[in-house]
């Protein structure tokens, strides 16, 4: 963790750099979860929609409230890295279930009593499978009827896999296979967006994907 934070501190610089830029608000967003025996916290995220941006619980792959920098943070789920902060006081673990919202919770009570025995995390199975789960299921993830019907029980079966038999080992392969996610999509999102992004913008991109190739490398060697 601790050599890993030094490049976590120049990808999330880089990043927050890039929204302030890009528009006007606060860096970091916080919202409500449900951590560890049902305990409420606040999850950081970097912001990515415009300021006072209002609509639906869940967003679309291309949601009108997304800024630039919002719809790259979105497709590479660099967003959620200032949650090493949330780990660092306590709130979640590197490994874990994926912290919900309270609404979400109290749907599947007798499910969540055992996940949330638990520190939730910033990785886990679920979101492995579910990494861009908004650019796979289009639109319809828009709908809290779809989500609630047609995503969260597979999460929870993937969270209660998690729970019932994890391990250092596996911790270790699921944050191996984590950390290289959001460089690649990182390499996509830049290239797909060349004609749409300022020449800053590219920049403070570039500047992300390296640095999370360095975390990449460092959690590697480390391991």
């Amino acid at each position: 963790m601790l050599v890993v934070l030094p490049f976590a501190l120049l990808v999330g610089a880089a990043i927050a750099l890039a929204i302030a830029v890009d528009s006007p608000g606060p860096v970091i967003y916080r919202c409500r979860r449900i951590g560890r025996h049902g305990r409420e916290f606040a999850m950081l995220k970097f912001r990515k929609m415009r300021e006072g941006a209002v609509g639906p619980l869940l967003t679309e792959p291309d949601d009108s409230r997304f800024t630039p920098i919002g719809r790259f943070l979105t497709v590479t789920r660099l967003d959620e890295l200032p949650q090493l902060v949330n780990v660092l006081k306590g709130d979640m673990r590197l490994v874990g279930p994926r912290p919900e919202v309270e609404e979400f919770v109290s749907l599947y009570p007798r499910e969540y009593a055992e996940i949330l025995s638990c520190p939730p995390g910033l990785t886990g199975l679920a979101q492995l499978e579910f990494f861009q789960e908004s650019r796979i299921f289009g639109e319809a993830h828009a709908s809290e009827d779809f989500y609630r019907e047609g995503i969260l029980p597979r999460k929870i079966e993937l969270d209660l896999r998690y729970v019932r038999g994890r391990t250092l080992r596996g911790d270790v392969q699921i944050i191996a296979k984590t950390f290289g996610l959001p460089a690649r999509a990182a390499a996509r999102a830049i290239q797909a967006g060349l004609a749409r992004h300022s020449r800053a913008q590219l920049a403070v991109y570039a500047i992300a994907v390296a640095c999370a190739t360095a975390i990449i490398t460092a959690f590697v060697v480390q391991a």
